[in-house]
This record gives structure tokens, sequence and C-alpha cells, in this order.
């Protein structure tokens, strides 16, 4: 099968978008946050879950491995992942996107459900990491599946902004993970928390997911698959060695950003309230999570903005502004950490730094359209879990060294990472997606005219 992505396949022609564009984007951004949601709490509570399902003769010891069944999400991720894709390249996008989010609210469910280590020993943690290793195969195939769903429904013109769109309804379920975290914080006292409160974040989440099960029940096929299915056009060898043997590049530009993209998220995000400004600078816990909620709330809207200015000037400009801003409101964010920083500053440069976050947006963008449809989401999902297991994973370990040697640590490796996005925005098959649909979109509208 020929695989080259001159197709008209490749994304939908420019048009209106209509009252269909929207449920499905609505429901498919909303299953997002609710899986997404599912899939961060745990980070939310590590602590309360170090003192429950682990020994505590050395607690430094008990939290590394809580940290390391987190870290094991991220590396159940691939498999889940390609598993996933291949059968969404060869029995259609929809199916999968079903079943990662139904595989994401069961072992959620269950975790909330676990009884703890002075219950049943060394079965706890046990079981605790099998459900995390589930939890990371479910997300491994949501991600990938949700950016190729989107990404083959949207019409040319809106592409970016589609696609930036769902990616900060993902980004709404770290922001719903830390509003449950906060209100469960400030409703029942440490001990009814770690008595049986922290289970209401999960059993809420598998709830949570199993109603969006039922509402994907409402999205259509993607019109590419389906024409695609119609002309015979499948791949017919395992749509991963398509991707191995010929799109290497593609892999090598999607694990670039997606490197850039964990970080941002990893550190800036997850690691930040809890490792930098609550131990290393003492500050309060809930001006902590509140200020980290802000951010969360701005990176949710960055992924909006910078997915729509893609759609206006372009991938290589894009990438310029907003991961360069993100470099720049790094540096000023934690060089202006101290303990008697005041409440308003600490929100105020959150917020700035967590709406430049929202250039994790244009990972999907360039990733999606990287790969021709007939190996889309396995050659996306290959080259993105596979990068997210090494880097997602080893970020908090790395970066939690580098802490010991210097407080600036999540600023450098930040502007790093953000360095590498804009460099390899500027790689042709980076850029080419875009000037391709723009000369597209200029004869759609030609005909039209005409």
């Amino acid at each position: 099968i020929m695989t080259t992505d001159t197709s008209p396949l490749s994304q939908p022609q420019a048009r209106p978008l209509n009252k269909n564009d929207y449920k499905t984007l609505g429901l498919s951004s909303l299953g997002g946050t609710l899986e997404f949601y599912d899939f961060v709490i745990f980070v939310f509570f590590t602590g309360t879950l170090t003192h429950l399902f682990f020994p505590l003769d050395n607690e430094f010891i008990a939290q590394m491995k809580t940290l390391g069944i987190f870290a094991a999400g991220y590396l159940a991720r691939p498999l889940g992942g390609i598993i996933m894709a291949h059968f969404g390249d060869i029995i259609g996008r929809k199916r999968m996107f079903t079943l990662s989010i139904f595989l994401m609210a069961v072992p959620t469910l269950v975790i909330g459900m676990l009884p703890t280590y002075e219950s049943i020993g060394v079965a706890a943690p046990v079981l605790l990491l099998l459900m995390r290793i589930l939890q990371g195969a479910a997300i491994g195939g949501e991600m990938p599946g949700a950016w190729v769903f989107i990404a083959e429904h949207t019409p040319q013109q809106r592409y970016g902004l589609g696609v930036g769109t769902l990616t900060s309804g993902i980004t709404g379920g770290i922001l719903l993970g830390s509003l449950v975290a906060i209100a469960v914080q400030a409703s029942y006292t440490a001990a009814e928390v770690t008595a049986w409160a922290w289970r209401i974040p999960f059993i809420l989440g598998g709830v949570f997911g199993l109603i969006s099960v039922y509402l994907r029940r409402f999205l259509q096929e993607t019109p590419i698959f389906k024409e695609m299915a119609a002309k015979r056009t499948l791949s017919e060898e395992m749509p991963v060695k398509t991707v191995l043997k010929n799109h290497k590049m593609a892999c090598f530009v999607t694990a670039g950003l997606t490197w850039s993209l964990s970080t941002a998220i990893v550190v800036i995000i997850l690691m930040t309230p809890s490792v930098v400004v609550e131990k290393m600078y003492g500050i309060d816990r809930t001006l902590s999570l509140q200020a980290n909620c802000v951010a969360t709330l701005t990176l949710t809207l960055g992924c909006i903005f910078w997915g729509w200015l893609e759609d206006k000037i372009g991938s290589r400009v894009t990438l310029a502004l907003s991961w360069g801003g993100l470099a720049i409101t790094a540096f000023h964010f934690y060089s202006a950490l101290s303990p008697d920083i005041a409440a308003a500053s600490l929100v105020i440069n959150y917020a700035v730094m967590g709406f430049f976050v929202g250039a994790i947006a244009t990972t999907p963008i360039i990733s999606t359209r990287a790969f021709p449809p007939a190996i889309r989401f396995s050659g996306l999902s290959f080259a993105y879990n596979m990068a997210y297991a090494v880097f997602g994973g080893l970020t908090p370990m790395l970066t939690g060294a580098w802490l010991q040697k210097s407080a600036m640590a999540p600023a450098y490796y930040v502007a790093g990472v953000s360095v590498l996005a804009i460099i390899i925005g500027f790689l042709p098959l980076a850029h080419k997606g875009w000037t391709a649909r723009k000369a597209q979109n200029v004869k759609t509208v030609a005909a039209q005219q005409s």
C-alpha cells in the first residue's frame, strides 16, 4: 500500500464548522478530561498512598516506591498504545477510542476500593501496581487515538484549533484533579483523608469514566477511516511494521516534541507544587495547590490559543513564540521563588508560565499530520508512547536528583526541551504539513468562489 501523505484523505476539505463538528469535539474533549483525571489523580495523593500501601521503616524508600508505581503507568503506555493503535488502523478509530476509556475507568474505580498494606500486606502494593499498569495501557491508546479522531474529523482551516481544543480538554483533566484534591483537603481533616477520604477522588474518577464510555456511543467513525475502508486502502501489513520501515523521520519528530511535552507537564504542572514550591521553599500547601490550579486553567486556555494561532500563522512561528515564551517564563518563575514570596506574585507568575505550557498543543498538531492516514494511529501511538515512557517516567527522578544540585534545575530542563521543540519546528517534515494544508485551503476557496 502507498503511504505518502498526498491523498485527499489526509484531511477533510476546508468548510465551516457544523453541528456535528461541535458535538464530536465536545464529547471527545469531555471524555479526554475525565480519562486524564483518572490517570493524574494518583499524583495528588502520592503522600497518602505512600503511607497506606508501603511499610514506613524508611519514608524515603516508601516514597520512591510510590513514585515507581506512578512511573509504571508511563512504562505501560507503549504496549497498550501499540495494541490499540494497531486495531484502530484496522477495524476503526471509534471502537478503540471507546475501549481506552473503559480500560481507564475500571482500574481507577478498583484503586478507590483497594484494601491497604495494613489489611492485606504486600498484596496491597502489588494490586496497586497492577491497576496503575492497566491505567497506563489505557492512556497509551486514549491520547493518540483522541488526536487522530479529531484530526480526521476537523476541516482543514480549523485543524490546529480542533487538535488544540481537544488537548485543552485532556489537560482539563489535570485541572479537575487539582480541584478535587483541593476540595478533599479543605473538607476533611488529615486523619480523615488518610482513613477513608482519599478514596473519594478515585471512585468519582471511575464513575466519570463509565459515564464517558456511554457518551462516546454518540460519536461517529471518522470520514477518513470510512473512506479508506470503502476503497480498501487500509494497511495490508502490521501498521507498526510500516511505521518502522518507512517513517523514521516522522517518529523522530514526534519523539522529540513528546520529550518537550512530557517535560512541560511533569515538571511544571505535576512536580512543581509539591516538590519545589512546598518542600524546597516551605510555601503553604493550600496556596501551592491554588496557584497550580490557576496555572492549569491558563494551560487549558493556552492549548486552544496556540492551536488557533497555528492555523493563522503556521507551525514555525507558533512553535518559536510558544516554546520560546515558555523558556523565558520558566526562568522568571523559578528565579522569583522564595519562602516569603507574595501570594499574588506566586499565582500570577505561575499562571503566565501555565499559559505558555499550552505550547504542548503543537506536539499533536505536527505529529498527527506527520503520518499518512493508513498508519496514522499506529505511527503516532508508537512514537509518542515510546518517548513518553522514557521521558515521562524518568523525568521526576532526573529532576529530583538535579534539584539537589540547583534550585533552578526545572528552569534549565524546561528551557532545554523548549529549544529542542523550536529546532524541530524548522525541520521540513514538521512544516510541510501546514504549507500543504494552506495551499489546499487556497484551492478550495478559489473553487468555491468560481
